[in-house]
């Protein structure tokens, strides 16, 4: 058995990324189980900028999945560049955590960009509408792609913590990988950690 334990930053990644994660395992393997518990959620600013509350997480992080576990950290990359923020951030829990396997994706620029890139397998979901003009833009390039969602939901909101988790459930996988580079960044660290070769 492997253990992914998580650090997110927002409440909808809580409910969202455990979902996402265990279809990976089907879509990707590896064929035993993967367990996954409750994402640890921090507050971006603080967790980049305070030393303590970094370490802090982390720590815990290390403590739910032991030390054959792995520690992965995913947060928004909002206007930073992931290719530059990224090394850093591992760099920085490496020290923290020698002796665990940690990976660090920074969805560009928020994780909802993934379900822009696989819009067309969403359409319909909780009342999203899409059209074909959707289906163009570069899924990654919206700076509130929460509001793009919003945008299209028949309610004319978007819930994180409900619409999140539900889309998670229902995104066409390698449609997301196709066209979201930081969803590619997520598939390739999940493969090396099981030692899936592609």
């Amino acid at each position: 058995m492997s253990c992914v334990s998580c650090i997110v930053e927002g409440d909808g990644e809580v409910a969202a990324l455990p979902v996402l994660l265990r279809r990976m395992a089907i879509w990707r393997g590896p064929q035993d189980y993967v367990d996954i518990p409750q994402p640890i959620r921090v507050k971006r600013d603080r967790f980049l900028n305070k030393e303590t509350e970094f370490s802090r997480h982390l720590q815990l992080a290390g403590m739910k999945c032991g030390e054959n576990g792995w520690v992965l950290i995913l947060l928004d990359a909002d206007d930073d560049c992931p290719a530059e923020l990224a090394p850093r951030i591992l760099a920085r829990a490496t020290a923290v955590l020698p002796h665990h396997s940690i990976s660090v994706v920074l969805a560009n620029r928020e994780f909802e960009a993934w379900y822009i890139g696989a819009a067309s397998s969403l359409n319909g979901v909780r009342g999203l509408e899409i059209t074909d003009r959707d289906l163009t833009c570069d899924p990654e390039s919206p700076r509130d792609a929460k509001g793009w969602l919003r945008l299209r939901m028949r309610s004319g909101t978007y819930g994180e913590t409900t619409d999140q988790p539900a889309f998670a459930a229902r995104i066409d996988l390698e449609l997301a990988k196709d066209r979201c580079r930081s969803f590619q960044k997520l598939c390739k660290e999940w493969d090396s950690q099981f030692s899936i070769e592609r």
